[in-house]
């Protein structure tokens, strides 16, 4: 058993107190919340005050200063921070002080859930309060928060150890209340999108997490046992194939936004559990697909910052539509100086090699040219910009390019220097597809883990016939970053993978 600290005995004493005195510190009625402390700092003036003469707000205690027979509190509720305004003779019916003296003064601590009933005024400092008339005590913390002191704006020893950060959030998101405006923010980015496709007709839809194959994206899955069935089934890597099934199905769009899981590593941009939205459209190809993507950034942009132009660290990203489009081989030319489009793929190998690049045997072709892009020309796309026309050994479920020969009509949105959406003219010729499931079968045979499985049942789909499509994939998790000015995607996830935490 973990050992107890002075402060945690202390607190369990004082929780005991409470009991004693009859007040039970964890009650389970309900408690008439009427107000926000935001709510009240926006609405507040000498006109309105009236509004705010029967406040009642719950929070909790973030700083007490004690004046004798009255006390001054900073409570936080889920908006901001109120200051409290606290007389012994306010809150304290006739002789008996006990609930100032005793309950507010020796048994109440830093980090404690009250609720308080009042009217909001103006001190003579100037500060807006809430002058309480009756305080309730709603939970008691037995454990103390890191203490976080602030003076003239200034915060001193917040919460800044990843360690505590990510596997502590909950505390995290009591004392560093700028926090919470990123998941915030991250909620409206998805509101913005699901507002945008609905606009456009389409269908929010949802598919299965667990699969007897892991299909529609070339990665490592995680695998478990069903046990009624006896089979192995999969956490999906990517819900393409059966959003695919519905446009088969009959329908104009859909979209999910799905839990995603990868057995692979993990970085400042990788999870190996993370979110995307995908989006398929009947009758589209890549083209309208880049030009509504960008309208969709521009949108998000706004919606967040009043403005296009995002600040990412020291850089400013504009997400102004329309954004640059460069061919991939275009895109290696630029930055390696060589040309790559007619390689086979020994030449590509040593091409690798030329170029520094570690490859492995079990390496195709595709994954050799990825190789290169990703290695030599990805850091230098900051601004948006969509890369394009990808040689078909890379997209296994992608349209054949209409002009090009030996390439996709397929496209990647680069943004500050990282994939940020993959998107392709969907493959709806179901020869073709059966063909290209078992180039990556061939690759599987040659070592290539990452390569993708022959699903039968989307093969058939196709033979009922799919309509010209075009899909796409959207991290949400990178998009927060970029969004929100985070530099890792730890700091936009409540709840990131972490190693198992050490135990006494």
């Amino acid at each position: 058993m973990t050992q107890l600290s002075e402060q945690e005995i202390i607190r369990r004493e004082k929780l005991q107190e409470l009991e004693k005195l009859g007040i039970n510190p964890y009650p389970a009625e309900k408690y008439p919340v009427n107000n926000t402390a935001a709510n009240i700092k926006a609405l507040y003036t000498e006109e309105t005050k009236d509004q705010f003469q029967d406040v009642c707000l719950a929070g909790r205690i973030m700083a007490v200063r004690d004046m004798g027979k009255a006390a001054f509190v900073k409570l936080q509720d889920h908006t901001t921070q109120m200051q409290l305004y606290i007389r012994r003779d306010d809150i304290c019916n006739g002789d008996d002080k006990t609930m100032f003296d005793v309950v507010f003064k020796k048994l109440l601590d830093l980090g404690d859930i009250i609720g308080v009933k009042g009217y909001a005024f103006i001190t003579k400092t100037g500060e807006l309060s809430i002058h309480v008339t009756k305080l309730d005590v709603l939970a008691k913390s037995i454990r103390p928060l890191p203490v976080v002191r602030e003076k003239e704006g200034e915060v001193f020893d917040a919460v800044t150890d990843p360690e505590f950060k990510y596997r502590q959030r909950y505390v995290d998101l009591i004392v560093n209340p700028q926090v919470k405006d990123v998941f915030i923010k991250r909620t409206r980015i998805m509101q913005t999108i699901r507002d945008f496709y609905n606009d456009l007709g389409y269908l929010e839809v949802e598919t299965p997490i667990l699969q007897p194959i892991p299909g529609g994206a070339t990665a490592r899955p995680f695998s478990t046992h069903h046990n009624a069935l006896d089979i192995p089934l999969y956490m999906r890597i990517a819900n393409e194939l059966y959003l695919k099934r519905l446009i088969v199905g009959g329908f104009e769009g859909v979209y999910e936004f799905a839990k995603d899981f990868r057995n692979e590593g993990m970085d400042r941009t990788h999870n190996p559990e993370f979110t995307v939205m995908e989006m398929y459209a009947a009758y589209k190809d890549y083209e309208w697909m880049m030009d509504t993507t960008e309208t969709l950034l521009e949108k998000i942009a706004i919606a967040l910052h009043g403005t296009t132009e995002v600040t990412v660290g020291e850089k400013v990203i504009n997400f102004k539509a329309p954004f640059r489009r460069v061919t991939m081989y275009e895109a290696i030319l630029e930055h390696t100086g060589i040309d790559v489009s007619n390689m086979d793929e020994d030449q590509l190998r040593a091409t690798c090699v030329q170029l520094g690049i570690y490859v492995k045997p079990s390496m195709g072709k595709g994954k050799l040219i990825d190789e290169i892009f990703g290695e030599k020309c990805e850091h230098h796309y900051v601004q948006p910009t969509f890369i394009t026309d990808y040689p078909v050994e890379m997209s296994p479920l992608t349209k054949k390019h209409r002009s090009k020969e030996g390439l996709v009509e397929r496209f990647e949105l680069m943004v500050n220097g990282k994939e940020l959406a993959n998107a392709y003219s969907e493959l709806n010729d179901p020869i073709d597809q059966r063909a290209r499931f078992e180039d990556q079968v061939k690759l599987m045979e040659r070592g290539d883990d990452e390569a993708m499985y022959i699903d039968y049942d989307f093969l058939r789909a196709l033979e009922y016939g799919m309509p010209p499509t075009s899909g796409i994939g959207i991290g949400i998790d990178r998009l927060t970053m970029i969004m929100t000015n985070q530099p890792s995607i730890q700091d936009v996830l409540f709840f990131p993978q972490m190693k198992p935490e050490k135990t006494a």
